[in-house]
């Protein structure tokens, strides 16, 4: 059996109640909302992989997550993601750029490509975290008129310790894409 797998840095309840409330701040907005369960940063993407890969996943990123410390997760805005991209695909909320942030994405990312048959997606990765709150559907967004386009861009302030990672499962459902948590591990070991 195959499952579709990443690893991400989940949000504490209290930012994922926060982002929830934008949900109903821009309701006519043409986009399709991330469930509050489902909001996390992005570390690494997997795809389809075996229980045998999975395992070797799991074993790699705990090995990773004992070399970094936890670290703060500063969130500065609510913007149009990526960011250049126009039309836009998604709306984010974007954190600072953080070397901690950065280093402990590199190492997972080497560690896996070294240690595995996991590839990576040759795409330029963003060097800020990000947590896509909605998609964009783009055949409503092209019937806006340009200057009905929403605004979103919004100062937000919020801070979170990132303290571990965890081996997300994305089972893809007719009401939308579900995230199971597999396994957490701290980082600092």
């Amino acid at each position: 059996m195959r499952r579709r797998i990443f690893i991400a840095i989940n949000l504490p309840r209290d930012i994922r109640e926060n982002f929830a409330s934008y949900q109903e701040k821009w309701p006519e907005f043409p986009a399709k909302w991330t469930r509050k369960e489902n909001l996390h940063i992005t570390l690494f993407f997997a795809g389809h992989i075996s229980d045998e890969e999975l395992f070797e996943i799991s074993k790699i990123a705990k090995q990773v997550a004992g070399r970094h410390r936890p670290f703060p997760i500063n969130l500065d805005k609510i913007c149009y993601g990526p960011p250049g991209k126009m039309p836009p695909r998604m709306i984010w909320a974007l954190g600072e750029k953080s070397e901690d942030f950065s280093e402990l994405r590199k190492d997972l990312e080497e560690s896996l490509v070294s240690c595995s048959r996991i590839s990576v997606s040759t795409e330029e990765k963003n060097s800020c975290p990000h947590i896509t709150l909605a998609r964009i559907r783009k055949w409503e967004w092209q019937r806006v008129e340009p200057e009905e386009m929403p605004q979103i861009e919004q100062a937000l302030g919020l801070n979170f310790p990132a303290e571990s990672i965890e081996i997300m499962e994305s089972e893809l459902k007719r009401g939308g894409a579900k995230y199971t948590a597999l396994e957490s591990h701290n980082l600092g070991g």
